[in-house]
């Protein structure tokens, strides 16, 4: 068997990269999915997973996260978690328990107290300056209050088949204290299934929850699609309907793979993801929507591109 791991946006490639070396050697989809997320959201740079991550509208960081194993459908998740290091890690552990596997706002923090796992303040001074600006921004100029919505999502498949996928976000930034994205909702920013494959989505989730596009990628696969034409006929299917029936259409983005490693890719906007197979090393692509409709636009990311990226993200905050 093969093994595999993709994920939205660039800041997951460091995390699939060490967490693929481990599936090379025998390794769990689920301690990949784990591991990986786990490494996003410990770096402080990161502004929208984990810690660091950009606050509420009343500075707090309210995070969301979602697991799920493919084998058996269990799934563990937490939103609106306060004060947990790893969210990723205590929605695997509640993807054991046979009730109470959804746990939200001050419950997870308790839940994460009882069965040990590290708290942490992950509001940092970082995060807190740009949260005080956008506020500033919003009195001077009545600038939107909303920006930022890129969740870290990953799909993996080990070398005995088995599937597992997961999620992390702080979700919107200046978001309404307590809301809640489609990061955290199975079949909307989430699902996998090891006979067939998996799939997770990032953007507006407000708008991606009325879809369930990442179960709908999952059941086209299931239908002998691959990836590729499963995920871009999920997504350009229903944007086309939200349009014409809503009038606009939030952004979207979603990455899928089966259970033979094959992957593919669907988005309206602009955006990096990261993919590393058996055969591919982890590499770092950007994808562009087409004009036409048709499938995006696929490149490896230039070396110019990572540079510029990591001088914007890690950039000194006025």
């Amino acid at each position: 068997m093969t093994y595999g791991m993709i994920a939205t946006w660039r800041m997951a490639c460091d995390g699939i990269a060490a967490a693929t070396k481990d599936l090379a050697n025998g390794g769990t989809s689920q301690k990949a999915i784990v591991d990986a997320i786990k490494m996003v959201e410990d770096y402080p740079f990161y502004k929208s997973v984990g810690y660091g991550g950009l606050p509420n509208e009343v500075g707090m960081v309210e995070l969301d996260a979602a697991f799920m194993n493919g084998d058996n459908f269990d799934i563990g998740a937490v939103a609106g978690s306060r004060g947990v290091k790893n969210p990723i890690a205590v929605a695997e552990k509640l993807s054991h328990e046979r009730f109470n596997s959804f746990i939200v706002g001050d419950g997870v923090a308790k839940y994460a107290i009882k069965e040990g796992f590290e708290m942490q303040n992950m509001l940092t001074e970082r995060a807190k300056k740009t949260w005080s600006n956008r506020l500033d921004e919003m009195s001077r100029s009545n600038l939107s209050p909303y920006d930022g919505h890129d969740t870290v999502g990953m799909v993996a498949v080990d070398k005995t088949g088995s599937m597992s996928c997961g999620t992390s976000s702080s979700g919107l930034f200046m978001k309404k204290e307590g809301r809640v994205g489609d990061s955290p909702l199975s079949g909307s920013g989430f699902y996998v299934d090891s006979e067939i494959g998996g799939a997770t989505a990032t953007g507006l989730g407000e708008d991606l929850m009325k879809g369930c596009l990442s179960y709908e990628t999952v059941r086209l696969m299931g239908t002998g699609l691959e990836p590729q034409a499963a995920v871009h006929q999920a997504m350009t299917t229903f944007a086309n309907q939200l349009e014409r029936r809503k009038g606009k259409c939030g952004a979207f983005s979603l990455v899928a793979m089966n259970n033979k490693g094959e992957w593919g890719v669907a988005t309206n906007v602009e955006f990096s993801f990261a993919v590393a197979t058996e055969n591919l090393e982890p590499t770092i692509y950007l994808a562009y929507p087409a004009e036409d409709g048709g499938y995006p636009t696929i490149e490896v990311a230039s070396q110019e591109w990572l540079d510029a990226y990591q001088t914007r993200i890690t950039a000194p905050i006025q």
